[in-house]
């Protein structure tokens, strides 16, 4: 990963609005004939959603080629994911999008809704950590890096897994360190199966990462043909192998899941504060006894606390019920729906058993905020409580 910039940023052009619709005209007819498409995103994707790019007039790497520091931090915990996120999700959704490569580390794209067997991000995420024996990955709602002082190139993140108790390490590509090679070399073998390949919001600065669209510019055969399409505000390196002329124009705005700080059960003085979130109590519980769960979370978009409350029937097999809940970051309210098929495959699970525990543990999911996504996405599943 490269972490220079020239002190006066590359030009930005932005194309008519005509021109632009234009463009955009042809590239949908593009999309539409195509057999493998793929999309490979820069920074520029998620600048609309409040992160800086790195190479812009206002670029991370060139302020600080000036001598100069950003006047506001930047949270990219509270950052939606944007039109342009949701529309790959959409993509993605109706079989048209193959595959996803992203330089990115926000960890917008897995938030969004894209599928984890779909999407190479090959710089990491900062959300994300996997285990070092078991290989199982984890998505937080809190930076996946260690708490305490280290050095840069020490991944740990001081958490185990919950599976095997593995360390867990964090996903993030450092300077001077390796992409991981499976999902450099998946990324690497879709690119050469595109038909279309669509760049978003990258200057192809950063090797290798930028050598990945060039088959598709290069690939004109008699029997083989791709088309390359590049979106970005800057020249590119690859401009001059584009089959779609550079569209300058700026984008619009299986994996555990961690969005709960703790879990507290009425009555009951202790508070679950790290997961599997295990809340001991007292003796029998009669048939009929409601259970009120109070759930805090990570607050990162100003998420409110919410109490979920569990009715004990007193069967004498593990009970289990679940529970959607979404929640719309614009009016800060919950939405909560008791699941009839309690074998939840999205968002997070819990246990209540008569053995004197109730524990509450993610479970496979992607979490996204429910009124960024398109109508045909919106009753997907955020997030999910489940109990049994």
């Amino acid at each position: 990963m490269a972490n220079t910039a020239p002190k006066v940023a590359a030009e930005e052009r932005r194309e008519a609005p005509a021109a632009v619709d234009k463009k955009a005209e042809a590239l949908a007819k593009l999309i539409r004939k195509s057999k493998h498409l793929v999309v490979f995103t820069g920074a520029g994707v998620s600048t609309s959603a409040g992160i800086p790019d790195f190479r812009g007039p206002e670029g991370s790497w060139t302020l600080r080629a000036q001598g100069r520091e950003r006047t506001k931090p930047v949270n990219t915990l509270q950052a939606i994911p944007t039109a342009t996120h949701m529309t790959l999700v959409e993509l993605q959704s109706r079989g048209i999008l193959k595959y996803l490569i992203s330089q990115n580390c926000d960890g917008l794209h897995r938030k969004s809704g894209i599928l984890p067997d779909r999407i190479s991000e090959l710089h990491g995420n900062s959300n994300r950590e996997y285990c070092k024996d078991c290989n199982k990955e984890y998505i937080r709602d809190f930076r996946a890096v260690a708490s305490y002082e280290k050095t840069a190139h020490d991944h740990r993140t001081g958490r185990k897994c919950a599976l095997c108790g593995g360390v867990l390490l964090d996903t993030i590509i450092n300077f001077g360190e390796s992409l991981f090679t499976e999902p450099l070399q998946r990324a690497r073998d879709h690119a050469e199966k595109a038909d279309v390949f669509l760049v978003l919001g990258s200057s192809l600065t950063v090797s290798p990462a930028n050598e990945l669209p060039e088959p598709s510019g290069r690939k004109k055969t008699t029997t083989t043909t791709a088309s390359l399409a590049i979106c970005n505000l800057q020249d590119t390196a690859l401009d001059g192998l584009a089959d779609l002329a550079r569209c300058r124009a700026s984008t619009s705005t299986a994996t555990p899941i961690t969005f709960l700080r703790s879990v507290k059960l009425e009555y009951n003085r202790r508070v679950a504060r790290s997961e599997p979130f295990v809340i001991a109590f007292r003796g029998d519980l009669d048939p009929g006894t409601e259970l009120k769960l109070e759930l805090e979370f990570m607050g990162n978009y100003g998420e409110p606390n919410l109490d979920i409350i569990f009715r004990y029937s007193g069967d004498e097999e593990e009970e289990k019920a679940a529970y959607l809940l979404e929640y719309n970051p614009q009016n800060g309210e919950w939405k909560v729906t008791e699941q009839a098929d309690c074998a939840a495959d999205h968002g997070a699970s819990g246990n209540l058993r008569r053995d004197g525990n109730a524990n509450i543990v993610p479970a496979e999911a992607s979490v996204f905020p429910s009124e960024a996504m398109p109508a045909s996405t919106a009753n997907s599943v955020p997030e999910i409580i489940e109990i049994d």
